[in-house]
């Protein structure tokens, strides 16, 4: 019983940290590489390279809640919303975005590598 709470748990913080460390890195890439100023291409390509892998990193293995897939999601929307020049208060969904910057959403990824 404690094994399986303790299993839970470490893969609990696991998601944690890795998405700590994706807000990390994609808010760096905010600052230094502003929205204005870079072409979207660059901007992807960078996310692609320094973002995408520290999170995607041991995801093989992860039990996704529902609650995990919204902030995950959340997480992608916050940096794609910025580097199509749109806001939270812009009235665009997620899909909107996804199809105009012509990506493939996290989630979408995740269960690509849980299935190979």
């Amino acid at each position: 019983m404690y094994c399986i709470i303790l299993i839970y748990l470490i893969k609990k913080l696991d998601i944690d940290n890795k998405l700590h460390n994706y807000l990390k890195i994609t808010g760096i890439l905010n600052n230094v590489f502003r929205p204005q100023k870079t072409l979207n291409k660059t901007r992807l390509q960078l996310y692609n390279t320094l973002a995408l892998p520290v999170l995607l990193y041991g995801s093989e293995t992860w039990a996704i809640k529902a609650s995990d897939a919204r902030r995950i999601r959340a997480a992608e929307m916050k940096y794609m919303r910025r580097t199509a020049r749109y806001t939270w208060t812009d009235y665009k969904t997620n899909t909107q975005i996804t199809k105009e910057l012509r990506i493939t959403s996290i989630l979408e990824k995740l269960l690509e590598y849980s299935r190979k």
